[in-house]
């Protein structure tokens, strides 16, 4: 996979015919894939993908920027996973928003990627103040030898969006995340040292804080899958502050289920299964041992099959 950053004139790619989408792809979700594959089906040689290193709203409307679902990192790794052969990566600055859309078109799709073909979501909006429209598109490909195809929301009535996504991790419904985006919902964090106190308990945990602007599960208890390297183990996990050792720090906190591993420094990705239960405070460390012990049992009974 190709990922071509800095100003789309100095990507220097070769013209070979290319299929192309544009957008914020965050999750990458099966809407998206459709999108792709779309795209895949064109018959082009190849496909590349256009997005942003950060989110639009962050420049348009920063104080309603959303978490994001996936880490540019994971965001790269997914498309490249889902079809994408080339990611351009577009810094959407405010001399980005200011682009027109007929000069978005001139100088990044044809321009510099080449496009014989463009696939975009149904409302796709593009260029200053979003006056660009799938029919303004359809009629720029006409002028630059590019056809158009518009997909369909995917999902029908219950339509895909990375919008619908974060409000089902914020309700705490990671499956219903998982079958929005086709595959669990993940985050991952370099493991902190902590205070040893889930050790002491019998129940040693790998703690992990989530990078500031990225999306997880509402507070509470899950059944998951863990892993380093390529391994998955099966865990119970705690995302909240720890209310019964009074913590005050949100962290998302791994039990393996198979037994400990030494982590610290190491990172690791967590992919969420099922929710358990929300986040309590216990009256007493025996009553906290005794739900941990009961929310094991629970998340081994679900994870038999890695899925």
């Amino acid at each position: 996979m190709i990922l071509l950053e800095g100003v789309p004139r100095s990507w220097a790619l070769d013209a070979a015919p290319t299929a192309v989408t544009v957008g914020v792809y965050d999750g990458v979700h099966r809407g998206h894939q459709a999108v792709l594959a779309a795209l895949r089906e064109g018959g082009e040689a190849r496909v590349a993908v256009v997005t942003f290193r950060q989110h639009p709203a962050t420049i348009v409307a920063p104080g309603r920027a959303p978490r994001l679902i996936t880490s540019l990192e994971q965001r790269i790794e997914l498309l490249a996973h889902y079809g994408a052969d080339i990611v351009a990566l577009l810094d959407f600055d405010d001399g980005f928003r200011r682009l027109a859309a007929a000069t978005f078109v001139e100088q990044v799709l044809v321009g510099a990627l080449h496009a014989t073909s463009v696939a975009v979501g149904d409302g796709f909006r593009f260029g200053y103040g979003l006056e660009g429209d799938v029919a303004l598109l359809r009629e720029l490909g006409g002028q630059h030898g590019f056809t158009v195809a518009d997909v369909p929301i995917f999902g029908g009535d219950d339509p895909v969006r990375s919008t619908a996504i974060r409000d089902a991790l914020e309700e705490g419904d990671v499956a219903r995340a998982a079958s929005m985006l086709g595959r669990p919902f993940q985050v991952r964090g370099v493991v902190l040292r902590g205070d040893g106190r889930g050790r002491d308990l019998g129940f040693p945990t790998a703690n992990i804080e989530v990078p500031a602007g990225l999306a997880r599960p509402r507070r509470g208890v899950y059944a998951a899958w863990a892993g380093r390297r390529s391994v998955d183990r099966p865990a119970v996990v705690n995302v909240g502050v720890r209310p019964t050792v009074d913590g005050s720090r949100e962290l998302v906190e791994v039990h393996l289920l198979d037994g400990p591993a030494e982590l610290y420094g190491e990172e690791v990705w967590v992919d969420f299964v099922a929710r358990l239960r929300d986040e309590v405070r216990f009256a007493n460390l025996d009553a906290l041992v005794s739900q941990i012990t009961a929310d094991a049992d629970r998340a081994r009974a679900l994870l038999t099959t890695r899925t």
